[in-house]
């Protein structure tokens, strides 16, 4: 087993910029709610646009965000969002690392391997494969992947749905940032998506500050108030 992560240097570096870093199956606007609330806090907001293709590309688009941001930032990530924040967040400008119902990798890590050891979403059961992508069906989305979600707006978010490489999953980090960077947690227990149980060890393995949310895979949109104070809090504004 994989010990925690040593408690990492700069927990308290006052941040005034937050970089966003959706998961597969959404957009950036899918923390559109949690923006609102850090501009209203005086933080400059980035929201990244992952093409969803390769790490590679992921992490990229993520470092360019990062290049433009003068001063402490906090890096967060939702999701798929928590392998490419894992990968990009030993960026200099990353004070904080905030993972939201996220994968959180260790370096050269089998993740698959590891979630095995954990129960079964429901919501595996329904990806539809097409031409070299992955996405959900309809009915998937709106109860596994959008659980808790206003109706009206998970069918919009089902609508911008990102389809994904079908070896996306597959790759692997070089490093894990969450070794050198304080770190945050928000777990989703009502989650169908990423096991609550996988998401509790992976809070524990890296010595994160963790909250625990009542909500679906999508807590930034059912509950963005707690995701916007945890990433106050990483911030330093908490």
């Amino acid at each position: 087993m994989s010990m925690p992560a040593d408690p990492a240097p700069g927990a308290n570096v006052p941040a005034k910029n937050v970089v966003l870093v959706h998961g597969a199956y959404a957009d950036g606007s899918s923390w559109a709610d949690v923006i609102v609330l850090l501009q209203q806090a005086g933080l400059s907001v980035t929201s990244v646009q992952n093409p969803l293709t390769t790490l590679d590309d992921d992490v990229a688009a993520t470092r360019r965000a990062l290049d433009r941001q003068e001063g402490p930032t906090v890096l967060a990530g939702h999701s798929w969002g928590g392998t490419v924040i894992s990968e990009a967040g030993t960026h200099p400008n990353v004070s904080a690392l905030v993972y939201v119902a996220a994968r959180g990798p260790d370096a050269d890590e089998d993740y698959g391997a590891l979630a095995a050891r954990f129960p079964t979403p429901p919501g595996t059961a329904g990806l539809v494969h097409d031409a070299g992508f992955v996405q959900f069906g309809e009915d998937a989305f709106l109860e596994d992947f959008a659980n808790g979600v206003d109706p009206v707006r998970a069918r919009v978010l089902f609508a911008v749905q990102g389809p994904i490489s079908d070896t996306l999953f597959a790759s692997r980090t070089t490093v894990a940032a969450w070794r050198e960077r304080p770190s945050w947690y928000a777990i989703s227990t009502q989650d169908r998506t990423t096991s609550p149980e996988l998401e509790r060890f992976l809070a524990e393995r890296m010595g994160a500050t963790s909250i625990e949310v009542e909500s679906g895979h999508l807590s930034m949109v059912t509950h963005p108030r707690e995701i916007a104070d945890l990433i106050l809090a990483a911030s330093g504004r908490g």
